[in-house]
């Protein structure tokens, strides 16, 4: 079973029988695809399959997931940020590896190898806490968005933890049975000082060249108009840039995400997340299988006591950790919870910081080994964890605190179009729009709303509309259009007003439940006012004409009548209104709707006759 085919289908098999059985469970494709591991691992055994080499190609898929994580970030959004990233965050790492370092050594190891074994366990697994948090829809909750804060913080501490490592180097090295070296890089012959600028240069140009290089070449692409070839360029991106960090020590990973975040304001960001996504999924599941396969039972076996101890040791010092620094933010029980558990593991960095430190002598084979499978055991147990919180604390937790107004959310996307409420009505338009490839922002007040919508994949974010503050988040003052659905007039009316004010060049178009509402949002200043009934009335009586005899292009060319007759009539009623808005006192008002009204009889009579008598203008025509 040497062969790529061969391999894949096994992995396929596993990870196509195992996951929907773990979803049906309730346990979540993660803990569905480490099982399928387990399992697998006495069969790729069995045919010489090594998942060790497995685990360096999965690995992409961490690589991809990070360069999709920072296409989502951009500069302004991390500047938001900083607040949450530097304090719930960098006080998570600081503490966190500084009691591991204590405590290992406390228990006799080496101080640089403590300090070591300390940065290595401080991280969690991005790819593990981020899937399962998109799975069960906690993304936007204060716990999800707590989560995230920490493990981007962490993503970057990846950077500083590279340049440390070999600074902790145990002189003399570690004596080997098997000689080994550190992975030969361009700059593994340098000086540290020197190796340390090169890494600083390489982070630059890649910065620079997100900047000025890439986005040119994805406009010359775009304008191929070849679906394939845009895919081509963004696995390119991200190959190259993974690649070119490789070559100087550090993470691919991280390379990817500063990439992403460069691209995160891009006209392309979309378009490359769209591309990226599938090849994401497939390599993070052969990730997760890899893991699993690569429990080393037999130590497990020889040395229980150790092994375990460490996973438990590491997941209940986390979870105090974090409570803590989670109720110095003062985050509410349940998502305080929700991030200490989530987040109690060690992380997929772990395996690459592991093998760097003892390419670089900071840490022996042998301690390397146990530290490897105590990470693997707690990422295993992250799934359980998050069950825990779902179905035994959050129950619990939510009776006993108090109900807040839930605040708006933090607006990380701007479009051309803005749509102000997302009931029938706006979905409607959202749908038209974005499947036309246009992107959207969308606001609602209705939080079950938001969050059934976001099952189904449509990105809404909670908030009054009306509130001044929320459409500048919203971008107001670059969109192109903004759509008003709401059905209060005065919210509505309010929204309209703000938006010209923002951006005169802004199309308004609102919906109305009755003309009166239809005149007070012109009068407000929208471009383009819709009666909510009025189309659908139309298409209603259109079909009654037809049942009554009268033929389909003659229908339609009533309907057009009416419609053009109608809207006139409306813009001219529209002046009359303005000079006394109580229609029912308003006697020039009522004196030329009666008007209008006699003069659409007659002409749709006309019609009408002129198709009973045979002379159709449509068959004369």
């Amino acid at each position: 079973m040497d062969s790529f085919l061969g391999q894949a289908l096994i992995f396929l098999i596993a990870g196509v029988i195992a996951v929907p059985i773990a979803n049906r469970l309730g346990l979540g494709s993660v803990l569905g695809y480490l099982l399928a591991g387990i399992a697998l691992s006495p069969v790729l055994a069995a045919v010489g399959i090594d998942p060790e080499n497995l685990l360096h190609f999965a690995e992409f898929g961490v690589v991809m997931m990070l360069f999709i994580i920072g296409l989502e970030l951009s500069p302004k959004l991390l500047w938001d940020m900083r607040i949450r990233l530097l304090g719930l965050g960098g006080a998570q790492v600081i503490i966190t590896a500084a009691l591991i370092a204590a405590g290992a050594f406390a228990l006799g190891l080496e101080w640089r190898a403590s300090i070591a074994v300390g940065l290595i366990l401080s991280l969690s697994s991005t790819a593990i806490v981020l899937k399962t948090l998109e799975e069960k829809s906690l993304m936007k909750t204060e716990g999800g968005r707590a989560s995230f804060s920490i493990l981007l913080f962490q993503d970057v501490a990846v950077i500083p933890i590279l340049a440390i490592l070999p600074l902790l180097m145990v002189p003399g090295g570690y004596p080997s049975p098997e000689e080994t070296h550190a992975a030969e890089t361009l700059i593994s012959h340098l000086p540290g000082w020197m190796q340390a600028g090169v890494i600083v240069g390489v982070i630059a140009g890649v910065v620079l060249f997100g900047r000025f290089a890439v986005r040119p070449m994805l406009r010359v692409i775009a304008n191929t108009r070849l679906r394939e070839m845009f895919t081509a360029a963004a696995l390119l991106i991200v190959i190259a840039i993974s690649w070119l960090m490789t070559m100087v020590g550090l993470s691919p990973a991280l390379g990817a995400f500063l990439a992403g975040v460069v691209l995160a304001d891009s006209e392309f960001r979309h378009e490359l997340e769209a591309d990226i996504d599938p090849f994401k999924g497939l390599l993070l599941g052969l990730f997760f299988i890899t893991v699993g396969a690569g429990v080393d039972f037999e130590m497990l076996m020889a040395e229980p006591a150790i092994i375990v101890g460490i996973a438990i040791g590491l997941i209940v010092l986390k979870i105090a950790v974090i409570s803590v620094i989670a109720l110095g933010f003062k985050l509410p029980a349940t998502d305080r919870w929700l991030a200490a558990l989530g987040l109690a593991q060690a992380g997929e960095f772990g395996f690459v910081l592991l093998t760097f430190a003892t390419g670089n002598d900071v840490l022996s084979e042998a301690l390397a080994g146990r530290l490897t499978l105590s990470i693997t055991l707690s990422m295993l147990v992250t799934p359980l964890l998050f069950m825990a919180w779902q179905y035994l604390l959050r129950p619990k937790l939510a009776k006993r605190e108090p109900e807040v107004e839930r605040g708006p959310d933090q607006i990380d996307e701007q479009g051309v179009a803005i749509i102000a409420g997302l009931g029938r009505f706006g979905q409607i338009v959202q749908r038209m729009l974005t499947a036309s490839g246009y992107t959207t922002v969308v606001l609602d007040h209705s939080a079950p709303q938001i969050e059934l919508l976001n099952k189904f994949g449509v990105k809404a974010y909670y908030g009054d509309a009306a509130r001044v503050e929320l459409l500048h988040a919203a971008g107001i003052e670059r969109a192109k259009v903004l759509v008003v659905t709401i059905a209060n007039v005065d919210k509505a009316i309010a929204i309209t007003k703000f938006a010209k004010q923002a951006n005169p060049d802004v199309k308004v178009i609102t919906r109305a439940t009755d003309r009166v509402n239809n005149y007070r949002l012109c009068e407000a200043g929208a471009d383009i006012v819709i009666r909510e009934t009025f189309f659908s009335a139309l298409e209603a009586a259109g079909h009654a004409l037809e049942s009554l005899g009268i033929p389909r292009e003659q229908a339609e060319r009533m309907k057009a009548r009416f419609r053009e007759h109608d809207e006139a009539g409306l813009s001219d009623l529209f002046e009359h209104w303005k000079d006394n808005p109580d229609v029912f006192r308003n006697q020039n008002y009522i004196s030329r709707a009666r008007s209008l009204s006699q003069t659409l009889g007659e002409v749709l009579s006309k019609d009408r006759l002129d198709h009973e008598a045979g002379d159709d203008p449509v068959r004369r025509d």
